[in-house]
């Protein structure tokens, strides 16, 4: 052995770094997706004011017989609010569609919509077809209102009381998730004061 050549225990060490490196990333990475359900990822917007927007309201729309308004911030800071995301090319937001016409039932709350990378006629018929539980829906057509809210995908449907996002539910409502875990939410946001 000469002296310019490297140890042979070193060099074995310097090839079997990366292949160590990549195995133990690869358990990382496999660990991580195997985690859970991403529906259970706690939304860093608990507790935060909403964030601001304005969106135009969806043409043609009618609430209560009158032209459905638009969705800004500012609608959002007194009372207990329903904001769920959906669009008309979501399956599940058909299938949770009934129980948001019953929710919208409930008057303590107001139920909005943010129409998400959606067509406003596609829209319109969506919500034609299907009735209109919205006291208003705005539209966010590129999709950025979304990503301000943190949305994984639609349909989501976010609790705001007086202007703060108290929870986030990230699925379609079912009758179970509207007993157990929508409608408790609500009834505390409810039971908490204004401040």
């Amino acid at each position: 052995m000469t002296d310019t050549q490297p140890p042979r225990r070193a060099s074995r060490l310097l090839i079997a770094l990366p292949v160590v490196v990549f195995g133990a990333m690869a358990v990382l990475f496999y660990s991580r997706l195997g985690a859970g359900d991403p529906s259970e990822i706690p939304s860093v917007l608990i507790g935060q004011d909403v964030p601001a927007f304005d969106l135009k309201p969806l043409a043609g729309l009618t609430a209560n017989g009158d032209p459905a308004p638009g969705l800004k911030s500012d609608d959002l800071k007194t009372g207990v609010t329903l904001v769920n995301v959906f669009a008309s090319w979501c399956v599940p937001c058909r299938s949770e569609h009934p129980l948001l016409l019953k929710l919208a039932e409930d008057k303590r709350i107001r139920l909005v919509g943010i129409n998400y990378k959606d067509t406003d006629d596609q829209a319109l018929r969506f919500l034609s077809a299907l009735g209109n539980p919205y006291a208003a829906v705005g539209i966010d057509a590129s999709g950025r209102v979304g990503i301000d809210w943190g949305v994984y995908g639609v349909p989501e449907t976010f609790v705001v009381a007086n202007g703060r996002i108290v929870y986030k539910h990230v699925g379609p409502i079912s009758e179970d998730s509207l007993a157990t875990v929508l409608k408790p939410e609500i009834e505390k946001a409810l039971a908490k004061p204004a401040g």
